[in-house]
């Protein structure tokens, strides 16, 4: 329906992305040194080279017992190394990510959240025996009932080098090779037991029909000898992911539903004699991952406890933790003063990695890998200048919230580029942390205060 007198107005819009999105991994060379920027990463060469060498040594098997603890000042780029380490461990190894906080904030106690994050941390890598049916597609033919009743079946025909052979399509099959857009000269593999169907690529015989190839197209030869093979398949589960399948009544279902809750320690028990079962008939292996905590000092003593125990097991994940806290820290739930608020045996475990604040060259590097990260293609030159400038004074992520704000005012004003009078507006909008502690003192008398009614003089 037209209202009249009404006019369109565009909406500026931006796509969220998360504040590591841009990571790829440490950015390091065959000689694990580090480059200046690589791989979404800047600066912190000593604190790179460092965590490349925990990376090998994560995947030589060679650090279990022990723990790593990267400490430094905020927005020095712990948690981005830290993301840095998961991306260069890969998919196939559990990468779990907690606040020291979170233990503290679930209906069930801190120690069986932390077993529920460790287990989270270990993989056991399930090697099965499946047989497949793998050849390049020569036709496939769908029949639908006349009356429009039943289901549709179907006959595909595949070859290898050597044979030819048609077989009987389901419902099922046939929706999943119409959804991968299989058409003659595709090679495709077909799991027997569960009827999945999976594209492997175009074959090369096939490479002079260009209309049926596009530039993405992957290219794989003609499969040799018998259609029907046996092959060795693995997949990765966590530890964590079979509790839950164990204890609940719903079974895998249970892992969409959320919140677990507490798991029996019998349940466990059984799984990991299960588990135990498999390793020695060689069906599985166990793939210690890494459980990373950041604000570590948020921990208790009984924490550090429990941790120092778990890690003594042969099966323990590697235990990243990240802190900006100092020299003169209280152990949280202790009045014990120690270096980082983490206890001396503890640290005595670790193998610790510094980071140190950013100068203004890399904070210019860092905000520009943001600025594409985020869609934002210009900058006028000054305006990048004031942005660094206000990063060295107040801090590397205020000026991130800066970068976000002024695209969306200079896309209101319908400019390309964002200028300085862009980011003026914004810093004028929202206060950084000093200007906040100058409205704190400013306005003190007004603000209701953290004193309890004891300290109130009546």
């Amino acid at each position: 329906m037209e209202i009249p007198g009404a006019t369109e107005t565009a909406v500026p819009t931006v796509e969220r992305v998360s504040a590591h999105s841009h990571i790829r991994g440490l950015g390091l060379d065959d000689r694990l040194n580090a480059r200046e920027e690589s791989q979404g990463l800047v600066g912190q060469k000593t604190a790179r080279k460092s965590a490349g060498i925990i990376v090998k040594m994560i995947q030589a098997g060679a650090i279990a017992g022990r723990g790593i603890l990267i400490a430094g000042p905020p927005a020095s780029g712990k948690t981005a190394i830290a993301m840095a380490i998961s991306r260069e461990l890969g998919a196939d190894i559990p990468f779990t990510s907690v606040s020291g906080s979170e233990f503290f904030s679930h209906e069930f106690n801190k120690t069986e959240s932390l077993t529920q994050s460790m287990r989270k941390s270990i993989g056991l890598r399930i090697q099965e025996e499946t047989e497949l049916v793998e050849g390049e597609v020569v036709e496939w033919v769908v029949e639908r009932p006349t009356d429009g009743t039943g289901d549709k079946v179907g006959r595909i025909t595949l070859k290898t080098t050597d044979m030819e052979a048609e077989y009987d399509l389901g419902a099922k099959m046939i929706d999943a090779m119409e959804a991968d857009k299989v058409t003659p000269g595709d090679v495709i593999s077909i799991d027997k037991a569960s009827g999945k169907v999976t594209k492997l690529g175009r074959s090369w015989s096939k490479t002079r029909d260009y209309d049926a190839q596009g530039p993405g197209t992957r290219l794989v030869e003609t499969p040799a000898g018998e259609l029907q093979k046996r092959k060795h398949v693995s997949h990765t589960v966590n530890l964590h992911e079979i509790d839950v399948i164990n204890s609940r009544a719903q079974g895998f279902m249970a892992l969409f539903s959320g919140a677990t809750g507490e798991i029996n320690p019998e349940v466990r028990q059984s799984v990991d004699k299960k588990v135990a079962e498999w390793r020695e008939e060689g069906r599985a292996t166990i793939v210690p991952g890494v459980l990373f905590i950041d604000e570590a000092h948020m921990l208790d003593i009984e924490c550090f406890s429990f941790m120092n125990r778990a890690m003594e097991q042969s099966t323990a994940p590697i235990i990243i933790m990240a802190t900006n806290r100092g020299e003169n820290t209280k152990i949280r739930g202790t009045d014990t003063v120690s270096p980082h608020g983490i206890p001396a045996d503890m640290l005595d475990r670790m193998n610790i990695i510094i980071t140190k604040p950013y100068d203004a060259a890399d904070i210019q590097k860092i905000l520009q890998l943001r600025a594409d990260a985020e869609g934002i293609d210009s900058i006028d030159e000054d305006a990048m200048d004031y942005l660094v400038t206000i990063g060295t004074e107040t801090s590397i992520r205020y000026a991130m919230q800066l970068l976000t704000t002024a695209h969306l005012v200079a896309r209101r004003d319908n400019m390309e580029e964002i200028q300085e009078e862009h980011f003026v507006k914004c810093r004028d909008l929202f206060l950084d942390v000093r200007r906040s502690e100058e409205f704190c003192d400013q306005w003190e008398k007004e603000l209701i205060t953290g004193n309890t009614v004891d300290d109130v003089e009546m």
